[in-house]
């Protein structure tokens, strides 16, 4: 299948591993450009010529925190410096750290807030006027299974991943007469370095193996494991295609079946 996303432009936030990463690689093997960051150079660096070698695709790397406003004002005006128009956003930052309620603080709150919903109230409206322009946009925001169905000992991202969802759904009304779709996709437990910090502040709270949270939480999954980076890659690029666009204003889920509401 042709996603239709060859001379497209992609912009993909905290994607030097992970998700992100994976993302990215999805998108530049069906031919899009793209503009990639996370806060490290070296590490962002690396992503991109891994990028390149594998697929030959046109890659900006750029040192950037999503939590700071100028450093996505500078983010930005990098990416439609060098390619003249941001046509796809991909939306990611890294999870606040876990814990329940009584372990937050009005800073971590404020931080949180930040990385999870700001930075992409931020990306939005710094490419929405050009994707307006040209009458044609993709948006898609990682949110978290947790938006859907909260998780124990996740306060912060229960939260703010809701927030966000709600943002996205109302924006994807305001927008959609241009041609723009805003989605959110949301990972179940997938095989990511994330996942790993989870695995030890479980392990390290509960005084269990990391082997028995990994298998507590495989025991929940329909599946029965955990889920790779390409599946849910596969997935996100499809949504942010020209095949994709009559979907929006959708939270769609990559997770084996962990969520048991029926929407």
């Amino acid at each position: 299948m042709d996603l239709g996303l060859k001379r497209k432009v992609a912009l993909v936030a905290a994607s030097s591993q992970g998700l992100g990463f994976a993302v990215a690689r999805e998108l530049a093997a069906e031919g899009a450009s793209l503009v990639i960051c996370s806060r490290n150079q070296q590490s962002i660096d690396r992503a991109a010529e891994s990028i390149r070698s594998e697929t030959n695709a046109d890659v900006l790397a750029v040192a950037a925190d999503v939590s700071i406003r100028e450093d996505i004002d500078r983010l930005v005006a990098a990416g439609i410096d060098r390619f003249g128009k941001i046509d796809i956003l991909f939306t990611n930052s890294g999870g606040p750290p876990a814990g329940p309620f009584e372990s937050t603080t009005p800073e971590s709150w404020d931080a949180a807030t930040k990385v999870v919903l700001n930075s992409v109230v931020d990306l939005c409206r710094l490419v929405l006027p050009g994707m307006k322009e040209r009458r044609w946009g993709r948006i898609l925001n990682l949110t978290s299974i947790a938006a859907k169905q909260p998780v124990d000992n996740l306060m912060l991202s229960n939260s703010l991943r809701a927030a966000v969802t709600g943002f996205a759904r109302t924006l994807a009304n305001e927008v959609a007469p241009f041609g723009i779709t805003v989605n959110n996709i949301l990972p179940g437990y997938t095989r990511t370095e994330r996942l790993d910090e989870l695995i030890d502040f479980l392990s390290e709270k509960e005084g269990i193996s990391a082997d028995d949270v990994r298998a507590r939480w495989e025991s929940e999954i329909p599946m029965r494991r955990l889920g790779d980076p390409r599946e849910f890659a596969a997935l996100a690029a499809f949504i942010l295609s020209e095949r994709a666009s009559y979907i929006t204003g959708s939270s769609i889920a990559v997770d084996g079946g962990w969520i048991r509401s029926l929407f």
